[in-house]
């Protein structure tokens, strides 16, 4: 089984990378060859004896999605993409890497498959952002696409792409759309979400960290390892089970900004609280207030999909992995 991984780089596709290399399967099948592209070039995984090709590329450039399929992967993970505080700042660049990328690579996937028949498995990961106000206190599985931010339009739009290719049969797609991950490792993004992990990454590790939003804030999440799992499950389920729904709400943890701060306390203690800094943030506040709350996503719960216990256990992860539990 050949695996493309695009956005390999970022850090949800180098634990991707780094999963499918330990597990050597992918979708129920032994892996075979990696293609690796990013806006930088990714780093080749260790341990993989298999033919890896990883590069540099911008997926909205003339030819890169063609070259991108030109072996012929297997399963394609899309995870490219622009974050949401960068995707409302610049609005040509948001809709390039975000849309007009997406409909490059399934156009270059319903090309190939015209000429010889090629129809991979495409997981593409789209985001809560497509949803918008007025919420309901849970969100069901049939909520209608309403985005309010040009990165949750931009998504919503790759959704629809999605389930309209994989309707003609030109790729077999599931679009799965991703908790806020947290805890993010690593230095802050431009994703408006950024400060979610901030106020738990940084006081963990002594520095301070700035809130810019209330406490009263909720919000669903999901760990790195679980956003992982979401993907390799994703890559290997029958989806003649989803029929015509094609994109699915993952499984999280809801929690306010306070619960996020009190898993913190009991986690490393009222020092590492105090290193927390209110300063409000009104730019960041409007986008945040378009988010959802909680969901009930029985659709993916059903077809397996699992998530973290709880936020405590989203830190404990955390501090696991970086600080020596």
């Amino acid at each position: 089984m050949h695996a493309l991984i695009l956005g390999a780089a970022g850090m949800i596709g180098r634990r991707l990378v780094d999963a499918l290399v330990a597990e050597g399967r992918v979708g129920g099948q032994p892996l075979t060859a990696l293609t690796l592209l990013d806006v930088v070039a990714p780093a080749a995984p260790e341990g993989f004896t298999g033919p890896v090709r990883a590069e540099a590329a911008d997926l909205s450039a003339p030819g890169i999605a063609e070259a991108a399929i030109r072996a012929r992967p297997e399963v394609i993970f899309h995870l490219a993409a622009v974050v949401s505080g960068e995707a409302e700042a610049d609005f040509d660049l948001g809709y390039r890497v975000n849309l007009d990328a997406t409909r490059a690579l399934f156009e270059a996937i319903r090309a190939a498959h015209a000429a010889e028949g090629y129809r991979p498995r495409v997981v593409f990961t789209s985001s809560l952002a497509v949803f918008g106000p007025p919420f309901p206190g849970i969100i069901p599985d049939d909520f209608s696409l309403r985005p309010a931010t040009c990165y949750g339009t931009q998504k919503a739009m790759g959704e629809l792409l999605l389930a309209d290719y994989a309707r003609r049969g030109f790729l077999d797609g599931i679009g799965i759309r991703l908790p806020t991950i947290c805890v993010r490792p690593g230095k802050p993004n431009k994703a408006a979400s950024g400060f979610f992990s901030g106020i738990i990454r940084e006081p963990l590790a002594g520095q301070p960290a700035v809130l810019p939003v209330p406490d009263t804030v909720r919000h669903w999440f999901a760990s790195p390892a679980a956003a992982v799992g979401f993907l390799t499950h994703a890559a290997g389920l029958d989806l003649a089970r989803l029929g015509l729904r094609r994109n699915l709400t993952m499984p999280g943890v809801s929690a306010t900004v306070a619960e996020e701060i009190e898993a913190l306390r009991r986690a490393a203690g009222d020092a590492a609280v105090a290193l927390i800094r209110c300063e409000p943030d009104e730019r960041i506040l409007r986008i945040v207030e378009t988010w959802p709350e909680a969901f009930d996503p029985a659709a993916a719960t059903e077809l397996g999909f699992r998530a973290d216990d709880s936020f405590d256990a989203i830190v404990a992860r955390h501090v696991a992995e970086f600080h020596g539990g």
